[in-house]
């Protein structure tokens, strides 16, 4: 498989190349996605724009640990824009990529554990 979005090296690098706490930092990872879509989708409708920025910034510190480099831009993007309440219109786009990127990535990395365990 090769991976689109999912940079192992990164990983790699803090981990020491253990694989199952590479798996934890996954899962971990995983298990903040839902809570940060949740979030993000809650406080557009509610037009919190600039605590939808500050998840923005959140979830960006997490997607840089996968190696996300073109997610993680993206976000910093959706952050300064939320923040200043600015361009609007962009803002469902940014959710629904973040969801797409981090599905993507999530198939990627157990891809990836799965063939170096």
């Amino acid at each position: 498989m090769e991976y689109r979005i999912f940079k192992p090296e990164y990983l790699l690098s803090i981990t020491g190349g253990d694989m199952e706490t590479m798996s934890e930092i996954a899962g971990i990872f995983g298990s903040q996605v839902p809570e940060f879509l949740t979030g993000m989708r809650s406080l557009l409708g509610q037009e919190k724009y600039y605590e939808l920025g500050l998840l923005a910034h959140k979830a960006k510190g997490s997607v840089t640990v996968l190696g996300m480099d073109e997610t993680a831009k993206m976000l910093k993007e959706f952050e300064l824009l939320a923040k200043a309440g600015d361009q609007k219109e962009k803002y469902t786009g940014f959710i629904s990529r973040f969801e797409a990127d981090t599905s993507t990535v999530m198939t990627e990395v157990e891809d990836y554990l799965t063939k170096n365990r």
